[in-house]
């Protein structure tokens, strides 16, 4: 009886096979290894390059490397290397391999815009996510920004520009989620050094990520973030800091109405206003604007 497409093939059957093409693997490996002409065994690691077999041509690689260090077999091959660790998710080796190839051993090579771009956007892809350290992130954009410094007219400049805003967006992100756990944290003292406020700390992060990314998607976050900290510090401030803070907040609530009139936050800009407002008008802080109009 003949096997159907959904008949499974048995598991001894199936690792039979894997270790059968691993020896294959190795033993077509080795008798490459032993072959002394370099120059086939650069050809041989292209094919298996374009044939997908990414790991397989590395070692080639790796094993003519010295017997072609500054030729033009070598300047083909290194960045045939750096694009093989590219290709094997080893991002940190690509950019290794492929920076070497552009600033040190072959910075006139064939391909030194390509090595340029994939070395830069290995960094690109070894940013940790956005909670985490964005370490890597400032050196993708350094890197990046380098590919664009040193060949305007690149074909590669396009995607470069993309990986930019998507890095930008990610260091937005992060100083958005640190603007949010001050306020957040709020009237917790316990985290706040020198006598600092955590309302004050989300005031100022939101403050400079704006001035920093002033075109961010995240902009309209934090504005709110700044005009609720801004109230909430006034809250509970004491009476002669909370007339100027109060009346900072309805400064604040008028810049936003006016840049973001069809927010979704427009209902809570308001209530804060309307607040702020009445507070402003209570005979208790009443005598501190007949004080600054005498």
């Amino acid at each position: 009886m003949a096997y159907s497409f959904n008949n499974k093939i048995p598991f001894v059957c199936v690792a039979m096979l894997i270790v059968m093409l691993t020896i294959s693997s190795c033993s077509s490996l080795t008798k490459i290894h032993k072959n002394p002409d370099y120059n086939h065994k650069l050809e041989v690691a292209k094919q298996f390059y374009a044939e997908g077999s990414y790991s397989n041509s590395a070692e080639v690689l790796e094993s003519i490397m010295s017997a072609f260090r500054h030729t033009k077999q070598g300047d083909e091959a290194m960045f045939l290397l750096g694009m093989c660790k590219y290709m094997t998710r080893d991002y940190i080796s690509a950019s290794e391999i492929l920076k070497r190839y552009y600033s040190r051993t072959y910075p006139k090579g064939m391909f030194v815009d390509e090595a340029r771009f994939y070395s830069a956007k290995s960094w690109y892809y070894s940013t940790l996510p956005t909670k985490l350290d964005q370490s890597n992130t400032y050196t993708a954009i350094n890197e990046l920004n380098s590919v664009i410094d040193y060949n305007p007219e690149s074909k590669y400049i396009p995607q470069v520009k993309e990986l930019l805003f998507k890095l930008q967006d990610q260091l937005v992100e992060k100083e958005y989620l640190a603007a949010k756990l001050y306020y957040t944290l709020g009237g917790y003292f316990g985290n706040c050094n020198n006598g600092g406020n955590n309302y004050q700390a989300c005031v100022i992060t939101a403050q400079n990520a704006i001035k920093t990314y002033p075109y961010s998607k995240r902009k309209e976050e934090f504005a709110i973030l700044i005009l609720k900290a801004k109230y909430k510090l006034a809250e509970q401030s004491i009476e002669y800091k909370k007339y100027d803070r109060l009346n900072d907040t309805v400064d604040e609530y008028f810049g936003f109405v006016n840049e973001f009139p069809q927010s979704s936050h427009l209902a809570e800009a308001k209530t804060i206003y309307s607040k702020a407002d009445k507070e402003l008008k209570s005979k208790h802080l009443k005598k501190f604007s007949e004080t600054e109009t005498d």
